[in-house]
């Protein structure tokens, strides 16, 4: 018997493209907006290219600019100009989705993040209790259901509730069908891990938790990196609350739990590329350590690989350029 041959499949780059198990396509991606109330000017966020705090006008613009780009998917973040803790506004928000959706109508798919965290004096993803060491979960919610439902109301075609309390997909849900509101998606961060892999979001979302506080981390609703059992029980109830996408947040460190997830339910799953993530790629090439485009690239098949159907990632408006390289 001959000797079997495997390299014959990447012999060149013909046979490469031509047996390739995973393909990317630009529609599969999602670009990440900062939208901050209050801003003079747009500012960029440290560690990152090409990504910026945008006023409202630059927001259109940078939209636009997407949009040449092939990049027609959004997840916006709205950052208030006013902090508290309790009886929120999110009249900026909505006002800024409002705007984006006259401008571009069914143009765009536009997905709104629902926390607290940007909104909060203490940066915690909902409301604190009176000693400001644990996050009442049920009032959190409340709080939660009433902000998805006026970025509903305000024209998102999803709403993305990142703040990972009980039974807030279940709110959600419940609170836009009862406004005649059911087609609207909900796109549920249902594995979003206690991670060190987030912070030129914190800075451009103002929502890093306060150090003179009691409770200094979300480790107590965010999941321990140690356990993908809650992962899939987290992911499991979402899905059965009326989550329509979920997520896993970050990517390539929790590549195991994507692929477990996305084996085991069998909805459409989203991997959120986090800033960190993409700080250290752009890290890397900035000092020449790396190829930013195979570096790229790399991560997104990783992703694609262990199940994602779309990737949100703040290089999203490169990868029609990239995929073309």
């Amino acid at each position: 018997m001959a000797a079997m041959s495997l390299r014959r499949n990447r012999d060149n780059r013909h046979i490469r493209e031509l047996t390739r198990e995973v393909r990317l396509h630009v529609e599969q991606f999602i670009q990440p907006l900062f939208a901050v109330e209050g801003l003079r000017e747009r500012e960029a966020v440290p560690g990152l290219v090409d990504v910026y705090r945008d006023t409202s006008e630059t927001l259109l613009q940078q939209i636009e600019a997407d949009l040449a780009q092939g990049i027609s998917k959004f997840l916006l973040f709205g950052v208030p100009a006013r902090k508290q803790d309790r009886d929120f506004s999110h009249a900026a928000t909505s006002d800024i989705i409002a705007t984006v959706r006259r401008r571009f109508g069914s143009d765009i798919w536009l997905a709104v993040d629902v926390c607290l965290c940007s909104h909060t004096t203490h940066g915690h993803c909902g409301i604190l209790n009176d000693n400001r060491d644990h996050v009442l979960n049920d009032a959190s919610v409340s709080a939660l259901a009433d902000a998805a439902l006026q970025f509903a109301q305000a024209g998102a075609d999803c709403v993305a509730p990142s703040d990972m309390q009980d039974g807030r997909v279940a709110a959600i849900r419940s609170a836009l069908d009862q406004a005649g509101l059911e087609r609207r998606a909900i796109m549920s961060y249902a594995a979003k891990f206690d991670s060190a892999f987030y912070g030129p979001f914190r800075l451009a979302a103002e929502s890093a938790p306060g150090r003179d506080l009691p409770l200094r981390d979300r480790a107590s609703y965010q999941i321990d990196p140690a356990r993908p059992g809650d992962a899939l029980l987290c992911a499991e109830r979402d899905a059965a609350e009326g989550a329509d996408i979920l997520i896993v947040k970050p990517g390539l460190p929790y590549l195991d739990v994507l692929a477990l997830l996305s084996a085991r339910i069998h909805k459409p799953w989203a991997v959120y590329q986090t800033s960190g993530e993409q700080a250290g790629i752009d890290l890397l090439a900035e000092h020449g350590l790396t190829n930013p485009v195979r570096a790229q690239l790399e991560s997104w098949t990783a992703f694609s690989r262990a199940g994602a159907s779309m990737i949100i990632s703040y290089a999203a408006r490169r990868a029609r350029r990239y995929l073309a390289a």
